[in-house]
């Protein structure tokens, strides 16, 4: 007899609207990330000064921007056993589970030769970046080791702005998806 009186409630809820007012769950982000894990490259020839570099995290990945100031160069990201110092070789520490090696084919110095970038940015709680660490400059590339959490796809790409600069993204996916 209970449960009747149960279902007739629940019948009788429906088809007053009453259940219309329960909030729907939200619907998780989708993550399609159909990139890879293989060098990425675009040969554009160099570009203007690196002026800044941020990071950023999305639901679905974790970002870097690389902003210069004009156009952006070409540039190389690939994933390494041992990141290196453009120029000398020599072995850097990048605390991660992998490291990318980033060469960016735009200078971080101006003509006078003074350092135009403000440093690397801290990505402490990132999902998938681990550290960010200047690996030198050298005949006009500038260089940096990127630590991940693990092997994970990524995808390197070019945007203009704001106003005249330029910027090379860097994206990290979160997960293989």
């Amino acid at each position: 007899m209970a449960r009747t009186v149960r279902v007739l409630v629940v019948l009788l809820l429906a088809l007053s609207g009453a259940a219309a007012a329960v909030p729907a769950l939200a619907a998780p982000a989708s993550c399609s990330t159909p990139w890879g894990s293989t060098t990425d490259a675009r040969d554009v020839g160099h570009g203007a000064p690196i002026v800044a570099i941020r990071a950023g995290s999305n639901a679905c990945f974790d970002r870097l921007v690389f902003e210069t100031d004009g156009p952006a160069g070409g540039f190389t990201v690939q994933y390494v056993d041992v990141v290196t110092q453009d120029g000398s070789g020599k072995p850097l520490v990048v605390p991660g589970g992998a490291r990318l090696q980033v060469l960016l084919h735009s200078p971080s110095y101006d003509a006078a030769g003074n350092d135009t970038r403000s440093g690397t940015p801290d990505v402490t709680g990132f999902r998938t970046l681990r550290s960010v660490v200047d690996a030198a400059g050298f005949e006009g590339d500038s260089a940096f080791g990127v630590g991940t959490r693990g092997r994970l796809p990524f995808r390197a790409f070019t945007l203009p702005g704001p106003g005249s600069h330029a910027r090379i993204v860097l994206d990290v996916a979160h997960d293989w998806r």
